[in-house]
């Protein structure tokens, strides 16, 4: 029997994965034909990967994460201005409760039907630091996670690019954090900047 690597190996290969994932997205012809792409493999790895967060209790019951359908609406470009460095210990959600450092260094404003928005950019202070945008919205709790979801998280490889000088946010990729389906896994929570008073219909279900 071969033996199984070190679960730091796995999550290498993971990471592995997702980023080069992203690349792929980055480099569609569009960015519906690259957000198939990104849910078929996040559908492969929850299903097959031995880092899923997919508890393996009931993994071979796992078909395909829910999706909103894809809608371009929730594609647009935001502005980002830079904001007064403020320091945040985010708290975490999953069995190891915690908080992890992030520094709020801009704020991302955009348009949506909804009208113009903005949420808070941090970034990560640890080593090699990293770009993370979670939010809540008017679905958490109902359809979408309670918690809120991610939209970027560069130190994963969740990095949707820019288009000149504005960060693209395509909220069909929001997703849900791992510990949305096992809570062995730490996640930050949303911090109340991040808190939408609109309804995100785009990207992961949670139900």
């Amino acid at each position: 029997m071969t033996e199984r690597l070190p679960e730091e190996l796995e999550l290498l290969d993971w990471k592995r994965r997702v980023f080069a994932t992203y690349g792929e997205v980055r480099a569609a012809e569009d960015p519906q034909t690259g957000w198939r792409r990104w849910r078929a493999v996040r559908d492969e790895l929850f299903a097959r990967h031995p880092q899923s967060p997919v508890p393996p209790t009931v993994r071979g019951e796992f078909s395909a994460l829910p999706f909103f359908d894809y809608d371009p609406a929730f594609r647009t470009p935001a502005e980002v201005s830079p904001a007064e460095p403020m320091a945040y210990d985010i708290a975490t959600s999953g069995e190891h409760e915690g908080s992890y450092r992030f520094t709020r260094f801009a704020v991302a404003r955009f348009e949506l039907a909804s009208g113009r928005l903005e949420l808070e950019l941090y970034w990560l202070e640890g080593y090699g630091g990293g770009l993370f945008l979670p939010f809540r919205d008017r679905t958490s709790g109902k359809e979408t996670y309670g918690a809120g979801r991610y939209l970027l998280d560069t130190v994963k490889g969740a990095d949707l690019g820019m288009e000149g000088d504005r960060l693209v946010l395509d909220f069909n990729f929001s997703y849900n954090p791992s510990c949305a389906y096992d809570p062995r896994w730490v996640c930050p929570l949303v911090p109340a900047p991040n808190r939408l008073d609109v309804p995100i219909e785009a990207g992961e279900r949670y139900r």
